[in-house]
This record gives structure tokens, C-alpha cells and sequence, in this order.
């Protein structure tokens, strides 16, 4: 089994439920999450270049600067030299939830553009996190007198406690939040939190294709990241009857209405299961 603290190579999917919310590697296991498309990916070159990144910035910090002063540094050199951006052209392009192709095309979506920005700072000894905003991920940085909210989509800018509650309130009925569900919807996200919602990412740009290889793949990584995530068990189910591999559908639709007896979708997929057991089993 591979080595969970050499930084050159990938954790083992296997793993990976049995460690902690924030033990999970988090370049390594998005870089595994890569390596489902690119078979052949070389982890050390993606680890070489974020060390690459770290050690060029060591000497502008080493002046004595305030924690907003050094991230302003850190994100002036990812989003201006080295010149990292949000894919407006196409936000929806799987390759922007990819770190390789994050890493070599510069370019991403705030989630993974924050994975890059947390993990450069994070080797420089700045303790940033990322916040699973509804809507457009986000970072947060402590500071003296509260917290800093960045976008990492927009080169890192940061964002007031107005904007926030702007940006929050499709996401809540249109009701603004007040400070103490803004304090809530600011909490750090985990390691585990930030990656489930990376294939949460793919798996729905996939189902938008009708990609069901895809789909199942990205299910069933969110289910060795959180074996009993329900969500994930239907559109694994769904996936699998999509692809005419009737006992993995029958087994995950089941094992749903297990977890979920009182599901919205519940005669949906009774349904669903009642037409897979009349259905001829074959694996695509």
C-alpha cells in the first residue's frame, strides 16, 4: 500500500474512509481523483510544481508583514505572474476540476483554484481554509479581529460581509443570512467536505452529458471518500442501470431506501427497482 505521508505519491482509495475529516491528503487525493482520467498521471511533477510556487514567494515573506500584507503577496504572484483564472469561457469544462489540467492550463474553478491557493499558503505557514459557500467556493483566512473571505475565483479578492450575504441569499429563499448563519455558512470546510464537493462537481456535469460511466465512477469515489453518503448510492444505482449492470443497480437503489425510508424520490426508485428486477443482469 502506498505511503500516506510520502507527498510523491497518491493515497490508496481503499483508505481513505478511515481517515479523519482533515487527515485526508488533500493535493494527493484530488490528484487521484485526476488520475481516474489521466491513468498515467505523474503526481511528483503536480507536488513539484505547488513546492515550486512555495519556494519563490519564501523570500518576499520573510519581511515582517501582517498576515493580509503576505496573502495580498501570495495571491498577487498565483493570479497576476504566474497568471492562474477562473474558465469563463468554459466554467462547465470537466477538465477545470482536474488539478493536473488546473496546474498546466492555469486555468479552473473556484474550488479548484482554491486548492491550489490553500496549498501554496498552507507550505508557507498561513493557516487559509476553504469555505463551502453555496453557490462559489470560497477561502477564509483568521486575522486579528475576525476573519478574511477571499474569492479565488477573482484573483483573490476579498469579499465584505455585504457581498456575503448577497451572494448567500438565492441559496437561503432570498433572506439574506444574519450574522450567525453567515458565522455558520463561513465555517472552515474539511479536507473530506472540499473533495466530496469536487466530485459532486463532475458527477453532475457528467449526468448533464449523459456520461453514465462517468457518473458511476465519480459515485462510486464519493462513496470510498463517505461509504453511506445516500446521494450517491441512488445516482451510482442509476448510473449502473443506465449501463445495464442490473445487480450493482438493484444492490445501490436498494441499500438508498435503506438509509433514506422516507425519501422524496421513494416510488421513483421503488419503481426503478421493481423494472431492474425484471431485467435481464450483464456488466457494461
Amino acid at each position: 500500500m502506498m505511503s500516506m505521508t510520502d507527498p510523491m505519491l497518491l493515497p490508496d482509495w481503499n483508505t481513505l474512509a478511515k481517515l479523519g475529516d482533515d487527515e485526508l491528503p488533500l493535493l494527493g487525493t484530488a490528484l487521484l481523483i485526476a488520475r481516474d482520467e489521466y491513468p498515467d498521471l505523474d503526481p511528483s511533477r503536480y507536488w513539484d510544481q505547488v513546492d515550486t510556487y512555495a519556494s519563490a514567494l519564501r523570500p518576499q515573506l520573510d519581511r515582517d508583514i501582517d498576515l493580509p500584507a503576505r496573502l495580498t503577496a501570495i495571491n498577487k504572484y498565483l493570479f497576476e505572474e504566474v497568471g492562474y483564472a477562473g474558465n469563463d469561457a468554459q466554467y462547465d469544462d470537466p477538465r477545470n476540476s482536474y488539478m493536473n489540467d488546473v496546474v498546466d492550463r492555469k486555468l479552473g474553478i473556484p474550488i479548484s483554484l482554491a486548492v491550489i491557493q490553500i496549498e501554496v499558503t498552507r507550505r508557507l505557514g498561513m493557516p487559509l481554509d476553504g469555505i463551502s459557500f453555496p453557490g462559489h467556493f470560497l477561502v477564509r483566512l483568521p486575522v486579528d479581529d475576525g476573519i478574511l473571505v477571499l474569492d479565488p475565483y477573482n484573483k483573490g479578492r476579498p469579499v465584505s460581509a455585504d457581498e456575503l450575504r448577497e451572494r448567500a441569499s438565492p441559496h437561503l429563499g432570498g433572506h439574506p443570512p444574519d450574522d450567525q448563519q453567515l458565522l455558520q455558512i463561513l465555517a472552515p470546510a474539511t479536507h473530506r467536505m472540499i473533495l466530496m464537493r469536487m466530485l459532486r462537481n463532475l458527477k453532475g456535469l457528467y449526468q448533464e452529458r449523459g456520461d453514465w460511466a462517468r457518473v458511476a465512477r465519480t459515485a462510486d469515489r464519493l462513496l470510498k471518500l463517505s461509504p453511506d453518503t445516500a446521494e450517491a448510492l441512488r445516482e451510482r444505482g442509476l448510473a449502473y442501470r443506465e449501463l445495464g449492470y442490473t445487480k450493482g443497480a438493484r444492490e445501490d437503489l436498494a441499500r438508498y431506501l435503506q438509509l433514506l425510508p422516507e425519501a422524496d424520490d421513494l416510488e421513483t426508485v421503488r419503481s426503478a427497482l421493481i423494472d431492474l428486477g425484471t431485467a435481464p443482469s450483464r456488466m457494461n
